[in-house]
């Protein structure tokens, strides 16, 4: 992988998010890296689609006490979705980009709260039973992979960390020890 930016500072062990999929670099060489990928990863992600030359989204792990933008993004793939529809807008030159999503995703998707496919952070528009729209404005396009989807792409879905914690601490029906009355 060409990717001399991202690789700036990074050694063997750290982390470089491949389309949404935390990988671990094992060696860096010039402007490249390699990474070995495990089963799980490509039974859960669409990295096994991949050809060689293909363009994909990379990103360097956030360093702590550096700028978080977006919403928090692990680099752990929950599903992998389908592009349904790619429609340009003639308005401003943005494009609605509409994701089916597995039943096990959709509850986390509501209208105004985030998603990440493949690798980018973005805002949900619109949330239907199993599919999503999200707005791509231009730069969005230019300067990722999602530019280059077309309809029947498989991306890689992470749902937000945030929701997921909520429905497990709701959905898990034992108290709390902060509510709990504790013995003296």
């Amino acid at each position: 992988m060409a990717c001399a930016t991202v690789l700036d500072g990074t050694r063997a062990g750290d982390s470089i998010n491949v389309n949404g999929a935390c990988l671990t670099a094992t060696e860096v060489v010039g402007d490249g890296f390699a990474a070995d990928v495990m089963g799980e990863t490509l039974a859960r992600t669409a990295l096994g689609d991949l050809q060689p030359g293909a363009v994909v989204n990379l990103e360097r792990a956030l360093a702590v006490g550096g700028r978080l933008g977006g919403h928090l993004v692990q680099g752990h793939v929950d599903a992998v979705g389908e592009v349904l529809a790619v429609e340009p807008r003639d308005e401003g030159g943005w494009t609605v980009m509409r994701v089916g999503v597995p039943a096990a995703v959709a509850p986390y998707l509501v209208e105004k709260g985030s998603i990440t496919v493949d690798g980018t952070s973005l805002t949900v528009m619109d949330v239907e039973e199993q599919a999503f729209s999200v707005g791509l404005i231009p730069h969005t396009l230019a300067v990722t992979v999602l530019g280059h989807r077309r309809v029947g792409d498989r991306v890689n879905l992470e749902a937000d960390v945030i929701a997921k914690y909520v429905e497990r601490l709701l959905g898990g029906g034992g108290g709390s020890p902060y509510t709990e009355p504790h013995p003296q």
